[in-house]
């Protein structure tokens, strides 16, 4: 027997609009007078894999969302990077509030809203080596820890990704449940693929995996952030003070 699903529901406080999912944890936000930018910090940090892409070909490339929360990253990467995005979401009582709440356009041919179990979806043969933006949150209307957190789910994230392409991760809780989930991550990429945010002051630390390792430079990666946040107002920059790779080679 399914579980039942959670209600969806909103809040506005002041500016900003707010998704819920039956209880007072937040999954989401959007800026009322500027609903197609990122609100959230973490959300931002999920756009981290941009620092390995030439700002040039992002407009080539797939982003999918695993989660679709308050739609923030699907609206950035189908409308700012102008990519050819999909969205992975269970519920479609999400899907309808964001499209009500939350600005999200009907699909066309640069948007694909997809109502399915992600862990199923994404084994489909059409997805595979297809996402170079792969950006998974995960999280039940508690918000404790990510619904789907294994070895083999990661593996099948990596099966997702081109040559060059990155997946974020939002790992949201306490540090044991951190250092669990990167564990599995490595499983799966390698810890040479790994690179790390440290946690927000809200308690979300971003994990990002490349499906082939490299290294930039430093002075390299301080030109392509340069380049993010005068293309795309992401304060790229000051991401390269907290973001590292998880083990030095």
């Amino acid at each position: 027997m399914k579980r039942a699903l959670p209600e969806v529901n909103f809040s506005d406080y002041g500016d900003v609009r707010y998704l819920h999912l039956g209880t007072e944890w937040v999954q989401g936000s959007m800026k009322l007078d500027a609903p197609f930018e990122i609100e959230l910090e973490y959300v931002q940090r999920m756009m981290a894999w941009l620092l390995f892409v030439d700002p040039a070909e992002v407009p080539k490339r797939h982003a999918m969302q695993l989660g679709l929360g308050a739609a923030s990253l699907t609206k950035f990467c189908r409308k700012a990077l102008r990519m050819r995005t999909t969205a992975i979401e269970l519920n479609p009582q999400v899907v309808a509030a964001c499209r009500g709440w939350f600005k999200l356009p009907a699909d066309d041919a640069r948007l694909r809203v997809v109502v399915a179990d992600a862990q199923t979806e994404i084994r489909k043969p059409e997805w595979q080596g297809t996402v170079d933006a792969l950006q998974v949150d995960l999280y039940d209307h508690e918000a404790a820890a990510p619904v789907l957190d294994s070895e083999d789910f990661y593996a099948d994230c990596r099966r997702l990704l081109t040559e060059e392409g990155c997946m974020t991760v939002n790992l949201f809780g306490r540090s044991s449940s951190y250092e669990r989930s990167l564990e599995k991550i490595a499983g799966a990429f390698g810890e040479k693929a790994l690179w790390a945010f440290r946690p927000t002051r809200e308690g979300n630390t971003i994990v990002l995996a490349q499906r082939s390792p490299t290294r930039p430079k430093r002075p390299a990666l301080a030109e392509r952030a340069q380049s993010i946040q005068t293309r795309w107002s992401l304060p790229a920059p000051k991401w390269l003070r907290v973001f590292k790779p998880i083990v030095d080679r």
